[in-house]
């Protein structure tokens, strides 16, 4: 019977240990915030299943004899353990020190457990413990960060006081903050190609727009030789941009875009309005904060802004501005104006409006610190789109506009306008949109009826996820017969593949992938 029972202890502990690195890789997912993950888990109820089921077994387990019962109970943890298989991730669960952290401290909660059903001394206190480790399994990553939470405060605060250090041994060092709810990971490629023409620039890398991404990026990679500091900031909660400011202290500041993303944080687009502006509410009493003159709701916020500004757009109403635009598949090309009455041409790879605004306001700021219009021409034209986010990819005789990263409201308006400045078979392929909170049915709607008006076909990845999206373009008239629900993107990448296009070229708008949470 030890053998038996050491059997199913050991498929147990391979179920459980497949399972908690996946309630880790979600917990990681969705910030290492308990509210956030704790709001995961009631919209996905089927990550109690697993542990549901290995808990009722082990209940049952316990009213047949051992000999029956351990051979059973090995062989359902061993079919659980299966479907707990890790499947390929599009960012997969990276091993922080603080994940091995929790990870150890789940180990030692699971020990403990064990020994205790052990030392009743019968095989159903063991079964029992088991049984009660697995049903409260998804809980054990935020018991584990509960327990873990003082540590992880001290460490955080040793690294942020080491990075502030760091920080204060540049006094020379130029720091810029780069916030917004759509285009703020591109303004920062952009900011840092365009000042390479001056400056020794470092930005935050990829998505390190979190305080520990901040303070990883200064303590890694900043040098002596650096002269200016573009820093990323993102937000989910009110508060968040400020917190950020107060590790980097930016000196000047852009803000690109206010509208309604990760409104099941914010719970309001004036706690979004809120939030962004804290980034100009940090700046010193000599800052200055470029203003993307484009968005309705900077500039209604605009007034409320106490350090001076700059706008940027495509209206003459901004201080800087682009006239001029001329799409093509190659590119855009575009005249700048500025406040001195100086204008330059400029051409670029990069397609849609949104980006020429983009790129006007990092000349705006570029012109700023003494960077010439012509001295920025070719910096313009090296720029490279930023993966996922309106990038222009051949794929045979396919164009395919890929703008997979997580989209909102503005940002999918935006991607639809790019896609309309291209003559061809215009396809649509997305999931719709999500963390919108109770707006995102509507806004999904929304975004339907403004595709209609673009797209020749429309493919969409998922039909719950996607029925408001069908529905808003059922409501602007767009024909049924041109609407395709799939059930996975493969399914709807063959399907916009096999479509007729009249001869025309096919032109496809990858607009959004879900994240593994969802």
């Amino acid at each position: 019977m030890i053998v038996l029972a050491a059997v199913a202890l050991a498929a147990f502990l391979v179920f459980f240990a497949l399972h908690l690195l996946h309630c880790m890789h979600m917990f990681q997912l969705n910030g290492y915030k308990p509210a956030t993950h704790r709001r995961w888990m009631q919209q996905n109820p089927g990550q109690w299943i697993p542990g549901t089921v290995a808990g009722s077994c082990c209940l049952l387990a316990l009213l047949v004899p051992p000999v029956a019962a351990f051979p059973v109970l090995a062989a359902v943890f061993a079919l659980l353990a299966v479907t707990q298989c890790p499947r390929k991730a599009k960012k997969p669960l990276v091993y922080t020190a603080r994940v091995k952290r929790m990870l150890v401290t789940c180990a030692v909660l699971v020990a403990v457990l064990l020994c205790l059903g052990f030392l009743l001394g019968s095989k159903g206190g063991l079964v029992l413990a088991i049984g009660v480790i697995a049903v409260l399994s998804p809980l054990t990553v935020l018991v584990a960060n509960w327990l873990n939470s003082p540590i992880e405060k001290a460490v955080q605060n040793y690294y942020i006081r080491d990075a502030k250090k760091l920080l204060q041994s540049c006094p020379e060092l130029v720091r810029i903050g780069v916030t917004g709810s759509f285009g703020k990971t591109s303004v920062k490629y952009i900011l840092h190609t365009l000042l390479q023409a001056e400056y020794d620039t470092l930005m935050t890398p990829e998505s390190y727009n979190t305080p520990m991404g901040v303070v990883i990026t200064i303590r890694k990679f900043l040098r002596a030789t650096h002269r200016v500091f573009v820093c990323e900031m993102g937000a989910r909660h009110v508060g968040d941009i400020k917190e950020l400011c107060d590790i980097a202290h930016p000196q000047l500041g852009i803000i690109t875009s206010v509208g309604k993303q990760h409104l099941e944080t914010f719970h309001s687009l004036d706690n979004v309005k809120k939030t962004k502006f804290e980034l100009a509410d940090s700046l010193p009493e000599d800052g200055l904060v470029f203003l993307n003159g484009e968005d309705e709701n900077i500039r209604e916020h605009r007034v409320h802004c106490k350090i001076p500004s700059v706008t940027y757009g495509l209206s003459p109403d901004c201080d800087y501005y682009a006239t001029d635009i001329a799409a093509t598949s190659r590119g855009t090309s575009f005249t700048v104006h500025t406040p001195a009455g100086e204008q330059e041409s400029f051409s670029t790879k990069l397609v849609g409006a949104h980006n020429v605004i983009n790129i006007v306001g990092a000349i705006a700021l570029c012109s700023h610190l003494g960077i010439s219009l012509s001295r920025l021409k070719a910096q313009v034209r090296k720029l490279e789109a930023v993966p996922h986010r309106l990038q222009l990819l051949r794929r045979g005789s396919v164009t395919v506009i890929d703008d997979a990263y997580n989209s909102n409201p503005i940002g999918a308006r935006a991607a639809i306008d790019a896609l309309a400045l291209f003559d061809g078979f215009k396809i649509l392929v997305t999931p719709g949109m999500v963390e919108l909170g109770q707006e995102q049915d509507a806004l999904n709607s929304a975004f339907g009826a403004y595709a209609a008006g673009v797209c020749d076909y429309v493919a969409l990845v998922g039909k719950k996820q996607t029925q408001s999206i069908y529905e808003g373009l059922r409501s602007a008239g767009y024909p049924e017969e041109k609407i395709f629900v799939a059930e996975d993107l493969q399914q709807a990448l063959a399907a916009a593949y096999a479509v007729p296009a009249d001869g025309k070229e096919k032109i496809l708008l990858l607009e959004n992938d879900l994240p593994d949470n969802f």
